[in-house]
């Protein structure tokens, strides 16, 4: 959520604030949704309350493939798509890209997401459609680059 630029001093200071707190975990939620929280908000506060950018998707993949699939022409257009996923992701609101982040490439539950980002399930559920619905739209601009179909 921080940009490649910051996210080192976030993942950072993010460690240091769950050290020095640690007698303040309670133990009534999971302790990854307790640190999630600390990053997020450790996140907000480094970009100054700013719009947030959105986490690289290239750095995402826990691994590369052990063997290259396709060609490399394949592989040129699989980066490629990549990047250009990662420039619309972007382009959501903070809001909107953090739960959509959080649910759709972190895999935490509704209530994990709500207790990180300090917001109610309901609008959690709510911003996570709204923002599915924002990417395919933005998705569907271009769609010689995703070969998705048009609205129907």
């Amino acid at each position: 959520m921080a940009g490649e630029d910051d996210a080192d001093d976030v993942v950072q200071d993010t460690f240091l604030r769950a050290y020095h707190r640690l007698d303040r975990f309670r133990g009534d939620g999971a302790f990854r949704a307790w640190v999630l929280q600390i990053a997020h908000n450790t996140a907000l506060s480094t970009a100054g309350r700013q719009p947030v950018g959105a986490v690289s998707l290239s750095e995402l993949e826990d691994e590369p493939a052990a063997a290259p699939a396709g060609t490399p022409a394949d592989q040129v257009e699989g980066r490629e798509r990549r990047r250009r996923l990662d420039v619309k992701v972007k382009g959501l609101s903070p809001q909107h890209r953090a739960v959509l982040v959080l649910r759709d490439i972190e895999g935490l539950s509704y209530d994990e997401i709500a207790h990180v980002t300090d917001t109610p399930v309901g609008s959690v559920k709510a911003r996570l459609h709204r923002a599915r619905g924002q990417l395919i739209d933005l998705l569907r601009r271009n769609t010689y680059d995703w070969e998705l179909p048009g609205e129907r």
